[in-house]
């Protein structure tokens, strides 16, 4: 049984397009390296966990795990990531192009400001790595908006969790441009955020976010 191939997705501007915010250094080693090692890891262990599946091999599959869950982590985490940015100059980095997101965001933390210094609070609050993001949680009677934190590269996959944005705080997300100045990056990482997009994911479903991990088989 052949298992699936994942390819490094290919991003919706250039390298050096989200200058100043993130530089063109910085975009190129993290697509095209870290970014590419997770999807070669990742597929790596899927054939290894597809050959211990043929053969009833339950100890390698056991013992592939963390590796299916930490590369496996890092594509879906980046595929999001890259997805959810865009160009400063661009309409979707305007708040002003998420009006329901918005709307949500005004009634669960009083306003804009009051939401992106919590988030920035949980992103500067991470030890070590990992990632910052903004969740919707689907209910029954109503949705609800939540700030959540993961570690390392753990993704958002909880039934019901859809993800609307994320930051990513490895260091090799920033280090090269901001070196040991955290809260600069948080600070400029928002005049790049893609609310277009974070306005789709917050009006659409779980699947519909995770859809771009369907375009790179």
């Amino acid at each position: 049984m052949a298992s699936a191939k994942y390819q490094l997705p290919k991003l919706p501007y250039a390298y050096d397009a989200l200058e100043p915010a993130i530089s063109k250094q910085i975009m190129e080693l993290h697509h095209s390296k870290h970014h590419q090692t997770y999807v070669t890891n990742l597929n790596a262990a899927l054939d290894k966990y597809s050959t211990a599946t043929s053969s009833n091999d339950i100890p390698t599959q056991i013992s592939l795990q963390a590796a299916l869950h930490f590369n496996g982590g890092g594509h879906i985490n980046h595929s999001l990531f890259w997805q959810n940015l865009t160009p400063e100059s661009s309409a979707g980095a305007k708040s002003s192009a998420a009006p329901k997101l918005i709307e949500k965001i005004n009634a669960t933390w009083g306003s804009e400001k009051a939401f992106k210094e919590k988030f920035n609070a949980a992103l500067l609050g991470i030890q070590g790595s990992g990632w910052g993001w903004l969740v919707k949680v689907e209910g029954e009677k109503e949705d609800r908006l939540i700030i959540q934190t993961t570690k390392d590269q753990d993704p958002v996959v909880d039934p019901g969790h859809v993800p609307i944005f994320g930051v990513d705080m490895w260091e090799h997300a920033y280090y090269l441009q901001y070196l040991n100045g955290k809260a600069a990056y948080v600070d400029n990482i928002w005049k790049v955020i893609n609310w277009q997009t974070a306005e789709e994911r917050f009006l659409g479903t779980r699947g519909d976010a995770f859809k771009i991990l369907k375009a790179s088989i």
